[in-house]
């Protein structure tokens, strides 16, 4: 009677999973005032990604579908639940470490995708995995990396130094994308990043 247990049991573990990426910080080699988890993290990108996408649609006569790039942004890190955060500067340090840890990214998201139920892993796998069109994948990235952007500025609002040269390579990276959804976004919508909530109001 209880064979087989064990693997029904990993079928019902995929969201508990997902669960925990509030427990996983990002920015581990740095100092921070205020610290970040991969769940908080993921709720940013979402928002910005969900952003871009219906800033291009409005008014770059883009045609990219919001719900995708919704599902990718809320699976985009769904991996680090098991491999953890590994710092940019360590993940980027060589071409063979990069690329290991791609590897091991993708053996994440296989195994986090088998945690599904058969009938569910096609809706689902193709965002876990990443799987997506090239302009999805790209809002999603340009997000992310806006997202970067945005803690570094709150951490120098702080006082927080740590972040100073994280904040000017992020905001390259950022403008280097040369993204009109992104441009718009930094213009229109970033600006009030800096402000505080009595001139929010």
């Amino acid at each position: 009677m209880k064979s087989g247990c064990k693997g029904d049991s990993m079928k019902k573990s995929f969201y508990a999973y997902l669960s925990r990426m509030r427990h996983i910080k990002r920015w581990g080699l740095m100092r921070n005032n205020m610290e970040e988890n991969v769940a908080e993290h993921t709720f940013s990108v979402a928002l910005i990604a969900h952003a871009l996408c219906i800033i291009r649609n409005t008014y770059f006569d883009g045609n990219v579908s919001e719900k995708d790039v919704l599902a990718a942004a809320l699976y985009h890190e769904a991996g680090e639940v098991i491999t953890g955060d590994l710092p940019t500067p360590i993940k980027y340090f060589d071409s063979s470490i990069t690329q290991s840890y791609k590897k091991i990214e993708r053996q994440a998201e296989d195994t986090l995708v088998s945690m599904l139920p058969d009938e569910m892993r096609p809706r689902i796998a193709p965002y876990v995995r990443q799987e997506t069109s090239e302009d999805v994948r790209l809002l999603v990235k340009a997000a992310d990396r806006l997202s970067a952007y945005i803690k570094c500025m709150e951490e120098l609002r702080t006082g927080n130094r740590e972040f100073e040269k994280a904040c000017v390579r992020t905001k390259e990276a950022v403008e280097g994308m040369r993204l009109p959804e992104v441009e718009y976004f930094m213009e229109h919508f970033l600006p009030g990043y800096s402000l505080t909530l009595d001139e929010l109001n």
